[in-house]
């Protein structure tokens, strides 16, 4: 049976004219992680002026639009997702009048700006929970956060079994003002991080006003983080066993994926459909099935949610069919679009993930100096063949900030560099993500690769990343930034995020092979994740290639071509 899996509009058939339809069905978004974009002032943190600066590299590269990770007031202890101050600029990323500028400009260079929120905790510098430290059991300051007693005789307990992401117990005790033991506080990240009670109205009252503030500024929409953790169990029970928060987060699990986040969504969705221009929402949501990440999408909840399940998928064939027809399949019950990523700043670069060897390639945590080191040159091989397969999907993509260069995790940081809350709580079990956040390079024979002017960095840069800096790769063919230009100019020249996907057979089990229908053009995709070459006709028209040939199509190798081509006019080694 012949299956087309196709965007529906909510509702009624979804127009293929970008002119009649939302900019974000089908949009490319790139992530800007501002400590490590580009450092405008020389301190080696990145800023505010420095994004603004680097804007028209985003316009050459050809996205639709950049999303900001947090650049709010907070002590930085865990990278700026501790917020102290929702409304304002943290002072090593600028001001709020930066933040005008930068919007301004993207705005005026065509590119829309979306800003990350932080609902599900704060910072325990927050203003609120101070006072709740300084309140007393049972007072309305302390009701804003989730205040327990303890169990046990003397209360020296944790109130249940839950663990923090980022190791050790997600419960720290407190001392009252009296300096006696007192009650705990639920943190399911850094003991810095105490989360909010979302079935307080004020807390909602507090968040709407929040995304008003921001949209009233210009923003074009929110990605949220920590998306299916806001609402927890009634009665805070004890987990299941055994259960693992990184790599499977579901509702089985008192502290994810609660009905009640989607009455949230619910609201926050009439909110930013007041205001003009498209706004939306992009749920971070780690939570399984693809049917339960669906319903994150429904026509009254969020625009977007990521498919995370895509990015952890392993880098073999029938694995990527699979994935990618349960992504579609899930989306299209609910009438919305799937995303696709392959990076961020929490996961290993796919650039060295993809060469992690087939049975680990859900690792998350991070590559150390003491761990095996992967192969470059395979990792980014396969990269740049699943950024080619990626891109030429039905739906919205998500890119992360220097995966354009082909940029490696940094697994080579010593302990004393590494900043990530994870590294430290874990014992140093865990060398966390700092891997993936190092500055990105600019300039080869520049400071610190053209991040700044003073050489300072927050993290250090590995030596490989001078020869993948920007100016070497800029208009050299074949470079893998060429890449990305090319792979997102035929993207949006010839509709393929709004196009029909229909799976090709006969060409093995180690080939995904596929064409997607958009506009009246017809364009065949095939990924070799087989060992044996395969041979084109003669008569293809190749439109772009992640390896360095267009008749033979070699390991881990992706290609698009014009039109459609079956089994039978390619040459496939043993079939």
């Amino acid at each position: 049976m012949v299956r087309i899996y196709r965007p529906v509009s909510r509702g009624e058939p979804m127009p293929m004219s970008s002119a009649t339809s939302p900019w974000w069905r089908d949009a490319v978004i790139y992530q800007v992680y501002p400590r490590s974009w580009a450092d405008a002032d020389g301190d080696g943190l990145g800023d505010l002026p420095g994004i603004t600066s680097r804007l028209p590299h985003l316009v050459e590269l050809g996205v639709d639009a950049l999303w900001i990770s947090p650049f709010y007031r907070s002590p930085q202890r865990d990278a700026g997702y501790d917020v102290a101050d929702y409304r304002d600029v943290d002072p090593r990323f600028g001001t709020l009048a930066d933040f005008d500028v930068l919007i301004e400009r993207a705005h005026h260079l065509g590119l829309r700006l979306i800003v990350d929120l932080v609902p599900n905790h704060s910072s325990s510098d927050h203003a609120w929970f101070q006072q709740a430290l300084a309140a007393p059991p049972g007072s309305p300051e302390r009701a804003r956060y989730i205040f327990r007693d303890g169990r046990g005789p003397d209360g020296d307990q944790p109130p249940n079994n839950w663990r923090s992401k980022f190791g050790g117990s997600a419960w720290t005790r407190i001392k009252e003002a009296d300096g006696a033991p007192g009650q705990w506080y639920l943190h399911l990240f850094d003991e810095s991080q105490p989360d909010f009670d979302w079935s307080h109205p004020e807390i909602r009252a507090e968040f709407e006003d929040i995304l008003r503030f921001w949209l009233d500024r210009g923003v074009d929409g929110f990605r949220i983080d920590v998306a299916h953790g806001m609402v927890k169990t009634e009665g805070y029970p004890d987990a299941p066993e055994k259960y693992d928060l990184a790599v499977d987060p579901t509702a089985s699990q008192p502290m994810w994926d609660q009905p009640g986040v989607h009455d949230i969504f619910r609201s926050w969705r009439r909110l930013v459909d007041s205001y003009d221009g498209d706004r939306i929402l992009c749920a971070e949501a780690w939570v399984r099935p693809d049917e339960a990440l669906a319903r994150y999408v429904r026509p009254d909840e969020c625009h977007h949610s990521f498919n995370f399940g895509y990015l952890m998928t392993p880098w073999r064939a029938t694995d990527q069919r699979a994935s990618i027809t349960r992504s579609l399949e899930a989306v299209r019950s609910v009438g919305a679009v799937q995303t696709w990523v392959l990076s961020n700043h929490d996961v290993v670069r796919h650039a060295t993930r993809l060469a992690v060897p087939q049975s680990t390639t859900s690792l998350v945590g991070g590559i150390g100096p003491d761990d095996p080191q992967p192969d470059a040159e395979l990792g980014l091989r396969r990269a740049r063949a699943a950024t080619a397969l990626m891109l030429a999907l039905p739906g919205a993509a998500y890119l992360y900030q220097g995966e354009e260069l082909g940029l490696p995790e940094a697994t080579m940081l010593p302990p004393e560099a590494r900043q990530d809350p994870t590294f430290w709580r874990s014992d140093e079990g865990d060398v966390g993500r700092d891997g993936c956040r190092v500055p990105v390079p600019w300039e080869a024979d520049r400071p610190a690769f053209g991040f700044n002017e003073t050489g300072a960095t927050w993290l250090p840069q590995p030596e490989v990343y001078g020869p993948l800096a920007v100016d070497r790769q800029r208009g050299v063919p074949g470079s893998t930034l060429e890449m990305y230009r090319s792979l997102l100019t035929l993207r949006r020249d010839r509709g393929l995020g709004r196009g029909e996907l229909r799976w090709l057979d006969g060409f093995g089990p180690d080939v995904v092979a596929f064409v997607v229908a958009s506009a009246g053009r017809t364009t065949t995709v095939l990924a070799n994740i087989a060992r044996t070459p395969l041979v084109l006709p003669a008569g293809a028209t190749v439109l772009v290639t992640s390896g360095a040939s267009d008749r033979e199509l070699p390991a881990d190798t992706t290609v698009w071509l014009d039109g459609e081509l079956s089994a039978s006019q390619v040459h496939v080694p043993g079939v």
